[in-house]
């Protein structure tokens, strides 16, 4: 089952640039503190400009507007997830949950999908958009941190039975009724600015990749991820679904040739060369519940997360010491309080650190 869309929930990290000012002395805006982590106004700023840029990312032919409408509903969520944020990592910690392995995992994998040769230059890469390296990794190892305790304590607990799977699908047949289609994923090899001296070398890298799916019995997925020029590599290769008429008729005649898990020759691209392989096929009309049981299985899964996740949430908010400035929202609901501005004299190793600790106890009835 695929559990990647709910066990990733927004993740907005202080890892801006704060000002020097005299005598080395910072002084930031509390909007909230969370046990001993504080959320400044920096990082509500940092928060909505990472969620502009993705909105952006994801729908490119949106107009500013369109772009400003999604921004506006989903920024009232901001603080709430920066609280959550806080909240499932100091969990992750107190569990002693540690992902280093993955954390080192994930930079490889970004290394390769922008074809660095080797760390070095991804870090310097990533100092170039003017992010610290070390913000970048804490970035990344919170995320991981996030999505573990997810697992553990929200998704670990969802059991979805065959029952209820033939129980969504006789109330809603008719949304499986569908022309006939097949989904692909794909692994690319380009050729784009490359010596035509260099194109048998590049065909062969193309079939030693489906040899080793066909053969060796590699994951395509996997091997996709590592070794597919395509931007569709970040997805293990899934290109989605399609129809018949939808493909290129010398595609479609080789895809609609195949069975689940089966795929093409190396095809011959102007741009390099493609293997696709079938994930699923589909016959016209309506499919059988084999054929859609993972889909609803799915379903019924994100459904059970969102109401799953909030309510762990809310039991770790009752644990906590947690505190809102007034006149700023968190939508989960926690009664905002005074919070005072302070000076902090920041330590030479503050860049290193995922958050400013500030020393106090939680207060009884709060």
């Amino acid at each position: 089952m695929n559990q990647s869309k709910w066990l990733i929930i927004s993740v907005f990290l202080a890892a801006g640039t704060v000002a020097a000012q005299t005598k080395s002395v910072i002084v930031e805006e509390i909007v909230a503190r969370v046990n001993n982590d504080v959320i400044t106004r920096e990082d509500l700023d940092h928060a909505r400009t990472s969620l502009t840029s993705e909105i952006q990312d994801e729908c490119q032919k949106c107009t500013p507007e369109q772009v400003r409408t999604q921004v506006e509903a989903k920024e009232k969520n901001l603080l709430r997830d920066l609280i959550d944020q806080s909240l499932l990592v100091q969990r992750a910690k107190d569990d002693n949950i540690n992902v280093d392995g993955e954390v080192i995992k994930r930079l490889d994998a970004i290394r390769q999908q922008y074809k660095f040769p080797d760390m070095e230059t991804l870090e310097k890469e990533v100092t170039k958009t003017g992010q610290d390296f070390e913000d970048f990794k804490t970035q990344i190892r919170n995320q991981l941190l996030t999505q573990e305790v997810i697992r553990k304590e929200v998704g670990s607990r969802i059991i979805i039975s065959h029952e209820d799977v033939v129980k969504y699908y006789d109330s809603h047949k008719q949304e499986f009724v569908r022309p006939e289609m097949v989904v692909l994923r794909e692994i690319f090899v380009s050729t784009e600015k490359k010596p035509e001296a260099d194109l048998p070398t590049l065909r062969k890298k193309a079939e030693n990749l489906r040899d080793r799916v066909l053969k060796n019995g590699d994951d395509f997925g996997e091997l996709a991820k590592r070794f597919s020029d395509s931007p569709t590599a970040q997805q293990s290769g899934e290109l989605g679904s399609f129809e018949r008429s939808k493909l290129d008729p010398n595609v479609s005649e080789k895809v609609f040739a195949l069975n689940r898990g089966q795929m093409t020759d190396v095809i011959e691209t102007k741009s390099g060369f493609e293997i696709l392989q079938v994930r699923e096929r589909y016959q016209a009309g309506e499919q059988p519940l084999e054929k859609v049981e993972p889909e609803i299985s799915n379903r019924l899964y994100e459904q059970k997360m969102e109401p799953g996740m909030r309510a762990y949430l809310q039991t770790l908010r009752e644990d906590s010491y947690l505190q809102v400035k007034p006149g700023y929202t968190d939508s989960a609901a926690v009664s905002s309080q005074p919070i005072e501005e302070v000076a902090v004299t920041p330590d030479k190793d503050d860049k290193k650190k995922p958050g400013r600790k500030f020393p106090f106890k939680k207060k009884s009835g709060t």
